[in-house]
């Protein structure tokens, strides 16, 4: 009896003293890698190309390599949706462009995560421009022109865009309504997939990422009528702004990162200070594609951007009609 007290008296001993050792400090964010950056569209659009351009100096920055990863679908949300529900510790990060936040809660019924609380704000990236352009079979060389064709021919024209709830088929819509034309809706799974049918001419106009077209602009593969920015772009000063004929016209997507709702605050921040570092490196914004300019954020910030953009979307989708699906 004696000898198996001593033995319990031990073992308590040992666990007293275990509990009185300090806890084990969490590792320090990010000490594994790779860190991954979804792009919710396919290869060969905008926000891919934008993304890889900074996941490499991001990474460098960090201390951990970022892998880009590209899960298109459903206008970006099925990308958002994995994000979302990937844990929230800073590995797994989000390419966001307004499809996932800022327009998707008024265009889809039943979305894989809750566009409102279930992805948090790292930082905005970048401001790009969109650029209105037609095949070269269509007989027109302006938006006025394209505007008097496409009331000639009400329901004949339709617009591409990367997927439902895109920038691109927002910016078709805004333009549908302001123009007061009747235009119809041909979605695709990325801006790269778009670009391929609108330069074969299998659809006859689109209003896109301008990084993207450029090259097939410059080569006369297809016909510029105007950029979505309120003035011309320096990228391609000899296009016109749509609002020169369509005065307020203005559809420039926001490129921002978010991550899973319940990241740390530390970890949120440790990214968006490296994120804003990046962003400010002279080299990386020699990189970036042209027709777009990087500009960083704080969280806050972002999330009330994020907020106001709701609100002037939802008013264009509710106006337009459309009927979530």
């Amino acid at each position: 009896m004696r000898s198996g007290t001593r033995v319990l008296l031990a073992m308590g001993a040992c666990c007293a003293l275990l509990g009185a050792m300090p806890a084990r400090a969490a590792e320090p964010f990010p000490s594994r890698q790779p860190i991954r950056l979804i792009v919710p569209f396919a290869p060969g659009g905008g926000a891919d190309a934008a993304a890889r351009v900074v996941a490499v100096p991001w990474g460098k920055a960090l201390g951990q390599s970022i892998v880009v990863e590209n899960r298109p679908g459903a206008g970006g949300t099925l990308g958002a949706g994995f994000v979302a529900q990937s844990k929230p510790d800073g590995y797994t990060l989000l390419f966001t462009t307004p499809g996932q936040q800022m327009t998707a809660p008024y265009l889809f019924k039943n979305l894989p995560y809750d566009p409102y609380k279930g992805l948090v704000s790292v930082g905005k990236m970048l401001e790009g421009a969109n650029v209105l352009v037609v095949t070269k079979s269509l007989p027109v060389h302006s938006v006025r022109e394209l505007i008097e064709y496409a009331r000639a021919h009400p329901g004949k024209l339709g617009f591409a865009s990367s997927g439902v709830g895109s920038t691109s088929h927002l910016a078709g819509e805004l333009f549908k309504q302001e123009a007061r034309i009747d235009i119809f809706h041909v979605p695709y799974r990325g801006t790269g997939l778009a670009r391929n049918d609108v330069i074969g001419g299998q659809v006859p106009m689109t209003i896109d990422t301008l990084s993207v077209y450029l090259p097939q602009i410059q080569a006369g593969e297809v016909r510029a009528l105007g950029v979505s920015t309120p003035q011309r772009n320096p990228a391609a000063p000899d296009i016109p702004a749509i609002a020169d004929t369509l005065p307020g016209f203005e559809a420039a997507p926001i490129n921002y990162v978010t991550a899973p709702a319940g990241t740390p605050r530390d970890v949120l921040d440790k990214l968006n200070a490296t994120l804003n570092q990046v962003l400010a490196d002279p080299q990386v914004r020699k990189s970036i594609p042209p027709g777009t300019e990087l500009d960083g954020s704080t969280p806050q910030e972002m999330d009330a951007l994020v907020a106001s953009e709701q609100k002037k979307w939802k008013r264009l989708i509710d106006s337009a009609g459309i009927k979530p699906e």
